[in-house]
Formats: C-alpha cells, structure tokens, sequence
C-alpha cells in the first residue's frame, strides 16, 4: 500500500510536470516568434507553469513538488535559446513568493510550534544542521575532483529553508500526531540556519573563491 502511494505520487507528479511543460514550451515558442510577449508579460509564463504543474498534480492525486520540479528540469532543457530571459524575468516574483512564505512561516506555524520546545528538539536540530545533512554530501561528492573544503562547503551551504516550511505547514493541517514537536524541529532547525548560514554566507563564500583561484592559478604554474 505504501509503495503504491509513493509510485503513484511520483508517477503522477512526472507525468504532468512533463506533458503541461512540454506544452507550455511550444505554445511559448509560438508566442516568442509572432513577438506576443512583451517585457512586462514574460514575467508571467514561468511562474504561471510551476503553479499549473502543482495544482495540476494535486488535484489529480501525485505530487505538487515532483511536477514542478521535473517541469523545471524540462524547461530547462528544451527552452535552452530563451531560457535566460524567462528565468530572470519571472526572478522578482519568485523572490516575493519567498518573503510571503516566510512571513506565512512566521505568524502562522512559530506561533503553533513554540509551545513544544524542548532541549532534545534544539539537539536535533543542531545535528541536522551538521552531521545529518552534511555527512551524506560528503560521501556523495566522493570520487569527484573536488577538496574537502568544497565538500564541506556544499553540505554546509546544501538545499534547505523553504522545502522545509511548506513541509511543516502540511504536517500541521493534517492534524497528525506529534505534530506540533515536528513542527518545532523544524522551526529551530530553520531559526539556527537563519543566523548560522547568514553569518557564514559572505565570508566563507569570498574566502573559498579565492583559495580556489590561488590553487587554480598555482596547478596552470606548475603545468607550465
């Protein structure tokens, strides 16, 4: 029974992120050559997609996430000409949606989550932060031609953030048990990123850059 879900969750979410993104795809191709779109109105299409893929799936019982995300790799892939455009016009209401889902984040699953603090879920949290998240990546980059700092670098900087909110938000509509002690892992989990990540972004980020030009530089001397 469970595999079935989990077959059909997927299934379903591949199918139409790929059918209405492939659709999508033409009909813009269309619209790009008879110079329907303007530049106010491309802004529109990208976001427009991933909203249909998701709804799309749900309605029809897969996943919202496995269609936008595998449209996205599709549009990607067969928009490669004016790929760059859609992306950076649709850029602005992606990063407002962000800052709508944090302040969602805030005022509604904080403010249900607080009352189930405790020190094993701020434990938690720091080990999925660390060892829980950045163990996998490390292993998982194993074999390619990148240092240790690289590595953990990636597992520091991995995906998180807003996977994680929607996640709890639907953890806390579907009345499960424990909910409120899930939730709370995730809210300390995302409050420790929030300070950690943001304190480390900027210079870690500058540091890596240019040790990783130094040793750039220093391997093209030496074959020299």
């Amino acid at each position: 029974m469970a595999l079935k879900l989990v077959a059909e969750e997927i299934g379903i979410g591949l199918v139409v992120g790929l059918l209405l993104t492939a659709l999508a795809v033409g009909l813009l191709r269309i619209a790009w050559r008879r110079h329907w779109l303007t530049e106010t109105w491309i802004q529109v299409p990208i976001v427009a997609l991933a909203l249909a893929c998701f709804a799309a799936a749900q309605f029809l019982g897969g996943s919202g996430f496995i269609a936008a995300f595998s449209g996205g790799l599709l549009f990607g892939v067969l928009a490669k000409q004016h790929r760059e455009e859609f992306l950076r016009a649709a850029e602005g209401s992606g990063d407002i949606m962000t800052l709508i889902t944090w302040v969602i984040f805030g005022a509604a699953v904080v403010s249900n989550a607080l009352g189930h603090f405790s020190w094993a879920i701020l434990i938690y949290a720091i080990l999925s932060l660390t060892l829980i998240r950045m163990l996998p990546v490390f292993f998982a980059l194993t074999g390619l031609k990148i240092n240790t700092e690289g590595k953990v670098f990636m597992g520091w900087f991995g995906p998180r953030g807003l996977a994680s909110i929607v996640f709890a938000v639907i953890v806390l509509n579907a009345n499960l048990p424990n909910g409120g002690v899930l939730a709370m892992g995730v809210v300390c989990t995302l409050i420790l990123s929030i300070i950690f990540h943001g304190l480390s972004a900027n210079p870690w980020a500058k540091g890596y850059g240019e040790r990783s030009r130094k040793a750039e530089g220093g391997a093209h001397a030496s074959d020299g």
